[in-house]
């Protein structure tokens, strides 16, 4: 391979059209899924966008800049991915063709590409700095009112709450099909409800994004409908000490340190001294003993029944648990210990000296659970605790699939988290529209942003920028009814008609309450003019924006990148940058 190779618009547009053609297989309603063999035999099958890129082997390195690009937005916003890489090159194949169409460029033969290039470059800066100021006002003026417009149709009391219902199933649709689309979006709606009885919706949200590795528990071997939502915490450790059966109530105490370590340090380097020290050697062990019979006798003047450590102990420290007849969970994950003294109200014990009451946690129970054929420990709070949260049990058939249902659920509540918390969206700024703002999926999103740009370009006397952001969208509602074009006139033609009125008799029309299982039967009766409700449900506006956000600063990258240098040693990127420059970061 050379070890210098100058990039041309062709090769950016080469590398990223082998991606789309990947993930194009699974876009859509009637998107499938992809079979990945690997090289030990094992084989996966997904839908998941970042899943499917994830199991790529990339040796290209723009590919993996665009990944990485994608894995950034999906961590954040748990949504996205697919369409990420649709758009950005919808937009390439945009940006380019106005590029190479430019006045100077056609004039200049000998550089022509030099131009194309330069040109391609200024036109997607143009649209970052664009979207970065003004395109969240125009999503807020022309988008979130029909998405506030369809809520307020609704007669029932209880509009948000059959929205999140159908967002939740539409998102799983796009993960993990029709069948369990309507399940794992009521599990995660109950897991919601459970957790903001006493909260509100985005300190809820909030406390189950920064806390679910803890709160779910993968089960092989198992149908998905076995999936549940149980009371309590689970705390994936089994006892280290015999347990004593269901008990209830009880006291625990968590220690972030070993017992008298330091004593075990000590009396193992004077046994291999000179031999010289045995009688001290008795007298120190005599002592760090009396000592930690202190400690135990304390834990149980305060009632402690239950141990946990985040570290493993000595047999010295079990034998003597074993004696108070306390049980003793050790190695327990540090997020683990963090919500379990979150939950409790405790603090943990960092000072053996000092145990004191504010470290004791109380319990309605502690009791071991079988969860397929490994054991945990299961421990549930009072009902006077403020949070009252449950874990949720995610079980499938394979690990593989096991895998995927579970990052599916954390994806959801990541793009929950985001529809109700943009950030920016504060004073008077018409973006603070954006929460819980969500719209028909199927394109509406596109099409009504479509003719918003357009609009707001002949306004600003902007009109190649917004015209060019404008005509890559429609891209993706191309693709969703890439098997039935004539229902992508007939659903612009509707969008159009009612951005110019939305309020008018015959406008968009949409179902909520229509389960989404039933959606694909109903869309394939004739070929009748669409309504939204058949059109996978509903999607987030907060979400589409961070999307369309993302997409031009990616595309912005790669359009930076003329030369790829090969190197044959390893990288060393701390010791090359010298400060924190802009310059560094790009």
């Amino acid at each position: 391979m050379r070890p210098v190779q100058h990039l041309h618009q062709k090769h950016v547009l080469q590398t990223v059209c082998a991606l789309e053609a990947v993930v194009l297989r699974t876009f859509g309603p009637e998107g499938g899924q992809v079979l990945f063999t690997r090289d030990n035999g094992q084989a996966m099958l997904s839908r998941s966008g970042t899943r499917i890129l994830t199991a790529l082997r990339l040796e290209h390195p723009l590919a993996r800049m665009l990944v990485e690009c994608v894995w950034k937005h999906s961590g954040k916003t748990g949504d996205g991915s697919k369409s990420f890489i649709l758009l950005v090159a919808s937009l390439l194949r945009t940006i380019y063709t106005a590029a190479s169409k430019e006045p100077n460029v056609s004039r200049v033969y000998h550089s022509r590409e030099v131009a194309e290039s330069t040109a391609a470059r200024r036109m997607a800066d143009q649209m970052l700095a664009f979207a970065s100021e003004k395109l969240k006002d125009v999503i807020a003026l022309a988008v979130a009112p029909i998405g506030f417009s369809l809520s307020s149709a609704q007669s029932a009391s209880n509009s948000d709450v059959a929205h999140v219902e159908t967002l939740l199933a539409s998102f799983f649709r796009t993960r993990l099909g029709w069948a369990h689309c309507d399940f794992m979006g009521g599990l995660i709606f109950k897991l919601l409800g459970k957790c903001s009885q006493s909260d509100s919706s985005s300190s809820s949200l909030r406390f189950l994004n920064d806390n679910f590795p803890a709160l779910h528990t993968r089960v092989s071997g198992f149908p998905v409908s076995c999936s549940r939502l149980i009371e309590g915490q689970v705390i994936h450790r089994d006892f280290a000490t015999h347990c004593h059966g269901d008990q209830h109530p009880v006291k625990a105490v968590v220690f972030n340190i070993a017992l008298h370590p330091e004593w075990l340090n000590a009396s193992h380097m004077v046994e291999i001294g000179n031999g010289t020290h045995g009688k001290s050697i008795m007298h120190f062990s005599a002592w760090a003993e009396s000592s930690l019979e202190n400690i135990f006798a304390s834990l149980q003047t305060l009632g402690v029944s239950i141990l946990l450590f985040a570290v493993k102990q000595s047999e010295a420290i079990l034998s003597l648990a074993t004696q108070a007849e306390m049980c003793v969970v050790e190695c327990v994950d540090e997020d683990e210990l963090a919500l379990f003294l979150h939950l409790s109200g405790a603090s943990a014990v960092t000072d053996y000296r000092e145990i004191r009451p504010e470290h004791v946690a109380s319990l309605a129970f502690c009791r071991p659970i079988l969860l397929g054929a490994r054991r945990y420990v299961h421990v549930a709070f009072p009902d006077s605790k403020v949070t009252q949260p449950s874990s949720l049990i995610i079980c499938g058939l394979g690990e593989g699939q096991t895998d995927q249902y579970a990052g599916a659920a954390q994806d959801a509540v990541r793009m929950l988290r985001t529809t109700w918390e943009p950030p920016g969206a504060t004073g008077k700024d018409p973006s603070s529209t954006l929460p819980g703002c969500v719209i028909p999926a199927g394109g509406t999103f596109e099409f009504l942003l479509h003719y918003a740009l357009l609009q707001h370009g002949i306004s600003e006397n902007i009109p190649v920028v917004c015209q060019l952001l404008a005509e890559a969208l429609l891209h993706l509602p191309r693709l969703i009814h890439s098997n039935k074009p004539k229902h992508f006139l007939q659903i612009q033609s509707r969008v159009w008609s009612f951005y110019r009125n939305p309020f008018q008799p015959d406008g968009l029309l949409w179902q909520p309450e229509i389960s989404l299982a039933n959606h694909g039967e109903q869309c394939s009766q004739g070929d009748a003019t669409p309504s939204l409700n058949c059109l996978s449900g509903l999607e987030s506006v907060s979400c589409k924006f961070h999307l369309i956000l993302a997409v031009l600063q990616c595309v912005k990258s790669l359009l930076r990148v003329d030369t790829v240098l090969h190197v044959a040693n390893e990288l060393h990127p701390k010791s090359a940058k010298s400060n924190n420059s802009s310059d560094d970061e790009d």
